[in-house]
């Protein structure tokens, strides 16, 4: 149940503060008064889309908070539990912040959510009816869905919708698989030359690289051995080489030291770079033993380039990129080699997966059936008790072509007068016989535990006893609900056990929705003005006043 909403900055209004009670609570005023923006804010508290255009000019953000009494509810605990949130002495505060420049922000409890958590926690606290609501009725998919709701199929949709996804992704491998090894066998005589040549050179990874380094070795090795034993010259043979140089200069350093100590550490890094040049000396004679012309190796590695270079023309830049190419048709071919066992699994899976849907959809065939004839009776019931009572409702059930959601099509038909056959809706029903209708599908479909039901306008194309009797039937549902009706008829009004006054007032230069609820001669004097207009007649008091008594005593 919503115990207050507080509503700021939100299109006309600055400020609304509105303490809501158990039972029916109607608003009421002039058209444009704003009665909308309470539907609007109860909207988006159950996670309605939000958009710039509903801050109030001038104003860096708009503001709802709706505080409600939580439900006894398993799942609803689960939800609330399961992220991280928990109620505050039975209560639960859910606010929706909207900036200007269109995003917005959704708290439940002081923290942040998103906004389809909102959505996921709305069925357990209320629901909104509204103008648009009758156009849901002539969708053939919304209709299913009240059928589907009123039976509570919504494990049987999930198992149905399982099956059927399953099925269709088995289906679709199955056809690929055989348009696809169409194109491999064409190709399998290609793929398996490929294979073998290239298996037959038998590389290794970065072969090319290790042979074009040693290539280089090999055609050079004349200019390398020459350069290089320059190079030991330099370094240790001879009176001019870094060797004698480096020795000349630790002599002349120790005959020093003997005056100053402190050239010990120069002597000690001298030292040092003489075993460096002793360990480079050695490594460079090695290279040098080791360069040895070998016309044969180098005839060897060339004929070996030349052998890859003939599979990169074909197959990849480089030996990394034939390797590649060699594991991809392997794995092509290893498909061909697995197309038959893959096939049989999958139409294994196909049969089981098809008789797993049929199941699904059998039982939901089923289900619905049952509750569509339940269903139907309910709301006969309920349109005889709206002026309606030679109305006759039909929900067909039909067979339809497979889908996720089964395989039915749930049509709502209507007769409205003795002795015509129902039809569908957009046929036959008015604009008010539409609106009573609406009316008993919801009452009919209804959750018990008083959850906040939200009617926008559900007067919409009746009046005189239909009004009435809808005022009446709004008053049985709101012993089991919480009810706010926004209305524009005296006759819904005066059933109300609390009746508010929606009107705009300027102020300073703009113009502010207010909220008042009404009680004793300000009631009257409101339905006095639904009843005849601005000007309140002595006639128009009285009515009001017999309408207030009426409605008091159901």
């Amino acid at each position: 149940m919503l115990v207050e909403l507080l509503v700021e900055n939100f299109a006309v209004a600055d400020r609304v503060r509105l303490r809501l009670h158990p039972g029916l609570n109607v608003l009421s005023g002039e058209t444009g008064s704003g009665k909308s923006l309470i539907v609007d804010s109860l909207a988006l508290l159950f996670g309605g889309r939000a958009s710039a255009e509903l801050v109030r000019g001038g104003a860096d953000r708009a503001r709802i908070a709706g505080i409600f009494e939580a439900p006894r509810n398993q799942v609803f605990a689960a939800l609330l539990d399961a992220a991280g949130l928990e109620l505050e002495d039975g209560e639960l505060l859910i606010e929706r912040e909207i900036l200007a420049n269109g995003k917005s922000r959704a708290f439940v409890g002081s923290r942040p959510v998103a906004a389809g958590f909102l959505k996921e926690i709305q069925p357990f606290l209320g629901d909104i009816h509204g103008q648009h609501d009758q156009q849901r009725l002539f969708n053939a998919n919304e209709q299913r869905a009240m059928v589907d709701e009123y039976a509570g199929n919504a494990a049987m949709l999930d198992r149905a919708a399982t099956a059927w996804t399953a099925l269709r992704a088995a289906e679709t491998e199955l056809k690929q698989l055989d348009e696809r090894e169409q194109e491999m066998l064409r190709q399998r005589d290609i793929w398996s030359f490929q294979k073998h040549e290239i298996e037959a050179v038998g590389l290794k990874p970065n072969e090319d690289i290790e042979l074009d380094s040693e290539l280089r070795v090999l055609a050079n090795v004349v200019k390398l051995k020459e350069q290089a034993g320059s190079a030991y010259e330099a370094l240790d043979d001879g009176p001019e080489s870094a060797k004698s140089i480096l020795a000349a200069a630790t002599r002349r350093l120790l005959d020093l030291r003997r005056f100053d100590e402190s050239l010990s550490n120069i002597l000690e890094s001298l030292k040092s770079a003489e075993v460096s040049l002793d360990e480079a000396s050695r490594e460079l004679s090695r290279y040098i033993d080791h360069l040895e012309a070998d016309p044969n190796r180098l005839d060897r590695v060339e004929a070996r380039l030349a052998e890859i270079d003939k599979l990169t023309r074909k197959y990849g830049q480089n030996v990394s990129e034939i390797l590649a190419f060699h594991a991809e048709v392997n794995s092509n071919l290893s498909l061909i080699e697995g197309a038959d066992e893959r096939r049989a699994l999958l139409k294994k899976q196909v049969s089981q997966l098809q008789n797993d849907y049929s199941a699904a959809s059998a039982d939901l065939s089923a289900s619905r059936r049952k509750a569509a004839l339940k269903l139907q009776k309910l709301v006969e019931t309920e349109l005889r008790g709206l002026n309606m009572e030679r109305s006759r409702f039909v929900i067909s059930v039909e067979p339809s072509a497979p889908g996720p959601t089964g395989t039915d099509e749930l049509s709502f038909l209507i007769s409205t007068n003795l002795g015509e056959e129902p039809k569908p809706l957009d046929k036959v029903a008015s604009g008010g016989e539409l609106s009573r209708l609406a009316l008993a599908l919801k009452v009919s479909l209804a959750i018990k535990g008083s959850r906040t039901l939200v009617f926008d306008e559900v007067d919409a194309g009746i009046g005189g006893s239909a009004a009435e009797q809808v005022g009446k039937k709004l008053k049985a549902l709101a012993e089991s609900n919480q009810l706010l009706c926004v209305t524009h008829l005296a006759q819904i009004a005066a059933f109300a056990d609390h009746h508010y006054s929606v009107e705009k007032r300027e102020s300073k230069g703009r113009t502010h929705s207010v909220i008042e609820e009404l009680s004793g001669e300000a009631r009257v004097k409101e339905i006095a003005r639904m009843i005849g207009g601005v000007r309140l007649t002595e006639e128009a008091l009285r009515y009001a006043g017999q309408l207030i008594e009426m409605g008091a005593l159901i």
